[in-house]
């Protein structure tokens, strides 16, 4: 018999397979739809790996697009756990980037610049948090769908934010004029440094690059998240509710009460990932009226790049960055191929159809696993029975 330590091992790793099974599939779907597109399949991924990480540019962009998706990951991650099916990410990194860049924009020059950004940031989870929190509420007091209100709360955060670019918070330069809605630049002092990693020899990689301290942020929150799901009291009440809402309300646990956290801190996330992506690449809140003039779209990714990390924040970091290098090195695939760059959405959505069903099978494989261990089968009573067990397990 293997060893328990042993078991559990393979355990896991046996767990990593149906995402990696996930993808394989979702790019053979894909494969089919270049065929179809008269496409050379090879040259088509070659084209996509080289325009993702071929150069030391096309990495960092890679990774400058993977982190607001990498935040919003992270936010889906706890909002799951709790089964609260959050589809308000686009939204609520609205309403942190307003929240975060009208605070820059007022304290900026009055205030010690460092203090600046962590008030910024700060507003920025806030505002994502309780815009997060109204579907939340809505869920856990009066039962609304929260697909349908975080759908409806994106719209409402896009109009919102039209309306503050042609008003208040229009640059001041841009008025009387055939303006574009956006902001005035905030100051050079608040806005989050470049990030250089420096190598052997004194080789410094991104030097040259737009990738920002941002990506560390990102990854600090992934940690921070993970400790609070898996090692605090918070995140094993969490975890309890979306496993079982019945059983956690009859062991004393607020369920609502945890909904609406739940939902606060996705929202949070969410609103980091909106006020980094203006103080560390934009520098400015513009928009061209639609909700993907800003986010890019990241709301939505963001869940692919969680289910794809199986609801584990450690997970959402490679594959964000893998959803960052779908993102980019699509650009080049039109480029040098001719195929559509759009063709990476359709790719997305297989690998969520593949991803959710991967899922279904390692839930229904860990409850199996579960009744072994609740209910271990006995011990042959007799001589005969044992030897058939003996010969059964070698």
């Amino acid at each position: 018999m293997p060893r328990p330590h042993v078991r559990a091992w393979f355990d896991r790793l046996f767990d990593l397979l149906p995402p990696v099974t996930s993808l394989g599939a979702a790019l053979a779907v894909a494969s089919i739809l270049l065929i179809v597109m008269n496409a050379n399949v090879g040259e088509a991924y070659l084209a996509l790996a080289a325009g993702a990480f071929g150069t030391e540019n096309a990495t960092a962009e890679t990774l400058v697009k993977a982190i607001p998706v990498l935040f919003i990951a992270i936010g889906i991650c706890v909002a799951f756990r709790a089964s609260v099916i959050n589809i308000g990410g686009e939204g609520q990194m609205i309403a942190g980037a307003v929240a975060g860049v009208t605070i820059a924009i007022a304290f900026g020059g009055r205030l010690p610049p460092l203090l600046v950004i962590v008030l910024s940031l700060l507003a920025g989870f806030a505002a994502g948090a309780v815009y997060g929190g109204i579907a939340g509420f809505l869920k856990a007091y009066f039962n609304v769908n929260e697909i349908l209100s975080t759908i409806m709360l994106n719209q409402v955060a896009v109009q919102m934010m039209n309306f503050l670019l042609n008003g208040p918070l229009l640059d001041p330069t841009e008025v009387g004029t055939n303006h574009i809605p956006k902001t005035a630049r905030i100051l050079n002092e608040l806005q989050l440094p470049r990030l250089t990693i420096g190598w052997f020899d004194g080789v410094e990689v991104f030097a040259r690059t737009r990738l920002h301290y941002g990506l560390i942020l990102a990854i600090l929150l992934a940690v921070v998240v993970y400790v609070l799901l898996w090692h605090t009291p918070i995140g094993y009440r969490i975890r309890a509710v979306g496993f079982n809402d019945r059983a956690s309300r009859y062991a004393g646990i607020n369920v609502r009460r945890q909904v609406v956290l739940a939902m606060c801190l996705a929202g949070g996330c969410a609103g980091l990932a909106g006020v980094v992506q203006v103080l560390g690449l934009q520098y400015r809140l513009q928009t061209d009226g639609s909700p993907a003039g800003f986010t890019a779209n990241a709301g939505f990714n963001g869940i692919v790049a969680a289910l794809f990390g199986g609801l584990n924040p450690f997970g959402a970091i490679p594959a964000s960055i893998f959803f960052g290098g779908l993102l980019v090195g699509a650009q080049n695939m039109q480029r040098d191929i001719g195929v559509p760059a759009s063709l990476i959405t359709a790719v997305n959505g297989i690998i969520v159809i593949f991803a959710v069903s991967s899922q279904v099978f390692v839930q229904r494989r860990r409850q199996r696993r579960r009744n072994i261990e609740i209910n271990p089968p006995t011990t042959a009573s007799s001589p005969e029975a044992a030897a058939a067990t003996r010969k059964a397990q070698a």
